[in-house]
């Protein structure tokens, strides 16, 4: 086992200012097509209540063309307008993707907009309507994101959103290496770095000793060009390690406290505009 192993970083995973990554990971198969399902019900419900409503409005009028009008705009509302809506509401929700906990996300993992709904939604008239759905599940059982092919179109994928997110706890300062640590010079780590660093102190209980120590001697090789001074000689690498993970978090959080004393005092301190009298 090498460093690298624990600097991969999957096409699902987003990585924090930490180097902790999170995984977003993408809906199954079957989820994907139970959605699909109660999606497909709501527009069909959508685009009877639009027709009934329409039509009888149109037959009023006592006009063929507007009858005719009538069908098409239910059939563009209840196939384009409705889903756009609603998934730009909800940011990235359908009626079936609320009921079975899923989103759709951009491929970075951020909130869709209007653009991306109407995007999927278009796709999505040929793919599930006019050809039956057929392309839109070799698709998804191909992609390794579960990726139809509006979500290729618009650049997103569908994630379970009801999946909890268990952070591992931070680690603890070396009382031997606490001096050091305080005075020492603290770059910051390129990402790759910074990952691989917190997947193995978060995995070290799952290694043999020789490879423990194999992989903190290359880790440590990597980190010491941030840091200055070097640690005290003998320092094992496994420790350093920790200790430069848990003082930059101290750095960090102090920076936070330090931002949020001078935004509240600076809050304190604004004039108060007096209210002009009547």
């Amino acid at each position: 086992m090498s460093a690298p192993d624990f600097a991969t970083v999957t096409a699902d995973d987003l990585v924090t200012g930490e180097g902790v990554a999170l995984d977003l990971p993408a809906a199954s198969l079957g989820l994907r097509l139970a959605s699909g399902v109660i999606d497909v019900l709501v527009t069909i419900v959508s685009f009877v209540v639009l027709y009934i409503v329409l039509v009888v409005t149109a037959l009023q009028l006592r006009d063929e063309a507007a009858v005719g009008a009538a069908v098409v705009l239910a059939t563009i509302v209840a196939l384009l307008g409705v889903p756009t809506t609603v998934e730009t509401l909800t940011r990235g929700r359908s009626i079936g993707k609320l009921a079975l906990g899923l989103r759709t996300v951009r491929d970075d993992g951020g909130a869709i907009s209007f653009h991306h709904a109407l995007v999927r939604a278009l796709i999505g008239v040929v793919e599930i309507y006019f050809l039956s759905g057929a392309p839109a599940f070799f698709a998804v059982m191909l992609s390794s994101r579960g990726k139809r092919l509006g979500d290729y179109a618009a650049g997103t994928y569908v994630v379970r959103d009801r999946v909890p997110l268990r952070l591992p706890p931070p680690p603890e300062m070396p009382p031997p290496l606490a001096a050091w640590a305080r005075r020492t010079d603290l770059a910051a780590l390129p990402t790759g770095t910074a990952l691989a660093v917190r997947q193995f102190l978060n995995r070290v209980g799952t290694l043999d000793p020789l490879s423990r120590d194999r992989v903190a001697r290359t880790l440590l090789a990597d980190v010491l060009p941030h840091v200055a001074p070097a640690p005290p000689p003998g320092a094992p690498p496994e420790m350093v390690l920790v200790a430069v993970v848990a003082e930059r978090r101290r750095r960090d959080l102090e920076r936070l406290r330090r931002d949020e004393a001078l935004r509240t005092r600076l809050l304190e301190r604004a004039p108060q505009v007096p209210r002009s009298g009547r």
